[in-house]
């Protein structure tokens, strides 16, 4: 029996955006607060589910009628043209033109896999992806396990804290020829006439290529289609792109892992050609992606009353974020704590930015049990009733115990 192990020199892999994590877990502290998790929380701090999912996932579960044989290699075609009206609009030109269609995957992760194997074989003068965000995303490693060379740009101002469109301009003014650009979620972004003009015409002049992430349609402003405005510009004018769609945020089934890779082209046949070298590859990475979670969404979306019931949930999460991030402002302000913090209620969605610095941070996880990025891009969902106080002094505490310092 050999005693050496083939396994013996594979070092144990440290994952960053884990270690917080592990820290909070490891703290035994009865009333810590743990600031970071991506999905959307409930008041009763556990995670939000959209109320109409439930009812529909009880509905599906006792249907006699269902079939669970494998899906095509594109996926659930149903799903697929589901959730492209929910991305373009149920008459948009685009999809009556049959220029823009789509892949079911395996998450958003899925996405960006498939669309990289695809850009490396076809896009062969890209070597070069650039990512712009308003936050680290974990997808630049998908394009550098492919061979790409990767660059990352938060859009994020801390000085002036805000997002600022304009460090978007200079990024794609700097990108060279025939490179992949990465948009992630930049709804908070606010962009002019003027700015659109300069970004399409640099973009076009440069070949560019678009490749969209769209993570959480309806959780930003509450509005699908102004989640999605960027996006249906982009279509209107006539660029061709990928695009990751994810549906899992948005109707609260995270461990689905439900997503679409996008394909916007010139014309019918583009699309026809592009979608059946997508599907080859999904052979090899999946076969068939997740079908329940998929027949969940699609069971809404074509129903009238259901996808009603289901914006309305999506209003009542958004408007109860904006509530919560304007109550952290008014008790803020109501401590005295230094500074403006208008910020707070400008960021759209879920997530966003306190603007601390990395000084107050350490002071609020060390001496108060407060568990956040040092980027400060917390989950607002996460403060409720119960510990906003604390939250909210702890904050006001850090910030003049540093303020010195």
């Amino acid at each position: 029996m050999p005693t050496l192990s083939v396994f013996m020199d594979v070092p144990m892999m440290h994952k960053p955006e884990g270690t917080l994590l592990k820290t909070y877990k490891q703290d035994d502290y009865p009333d810590k607060m743990f600031l970071a998790y991506k999905v959307c929380m409930t008041n009763e701090g556990q995670p939000w589910v959209s109320l109409v999912v439930n009812k529909t996932r009880l509905q599906i579960a006792q249907d006699p009628s269902l079939n669970y044989e494998y899906l095509p290699m594109i996926g659930m075609k149903s799903f697929i043209q589901a959730s492209l009206e929910l991305l373009f609009g149920k008459y948009s030109q685009a999809i009556v033109e049959n220029r823009v269609g789509g892949v079911h995957t395996v998450g958003d992760s899925g996405a960006f896999q498939l669309g990289a194997q695809f850009l490396k074989t076809w896009l062969r003068d890209a070597q070069v992806v650039c990512m712009i965000s308003t936050q680290k995303e974990p997808y630049g490693i998908v394009f550098q396990d492919m061979g790409f060379t990767v660059y990352e740009y938060c859009i994020w101002d801390p000085k002036h804290l805000c997002m600022d469109s304009n460090i978007f301009l200079d990024v794609v003014e700097q990108m060279p020829c025939d490179c992949i650009l990465v948009i992630g979620n930049i709804t908070d972004c606010k962009w002019t006439q003027s700015q659109l003009a300069k970004l399409m015409l640099t973009i076009k002049n440069k070949r560019i290529f678009p490749f969209f992430d769209i993570p959480s349609q309806g959780l930003s402003t509450g509005d699908l289609e102004e989640d999605a405005e960027i996006l249906q510009y982009f279509v209107s004018q006539g660029f061709e792109f990928f695009c990751s769609q994810s549906l899992s945020k948005n109707f609260g089934i995270y461990d689905e892992g439900l997503g679409m890779l996008v394909v916007a082209t010139l014309n019918n046949q583009h699309l026809l050609c592009v979608l059946s070298q997508l599907m080859n590859y999904t052979q090899a990475l999946w076969l068939n992606p997740p079908a329940r979670g998929a027949r969940i969404i699609t069971s809404i979306l074509c129903n009238p009353a259901l996808q009603g019931e289901w914006k309305q949930s999506l209003k009542e999460v958004v408007e109860n974020i904006m509530l919560i991030k304007e109550k952290v402002k008014e008790k803020l302000r109501l401590l005295g704590t230094p500074g403006s913090w208008d910020h707070i209620t400008e960021q759209t969605g879920t997530h966003g930015y306190l603007g601390l610095s990395h000084q107050q941070v350490e002071y609020l996880i060390k001496k108060k049990h407060i568990y956040m990025p040092k980027s400060t891009r917390i989950n607002f969902t996460c403060i409720n009733a119960s510990n906003i106080d604390y939250i909210t002094q702890s904050i006001n505490e850090a910030i003049l115990f540093t303020k010195n310092s």
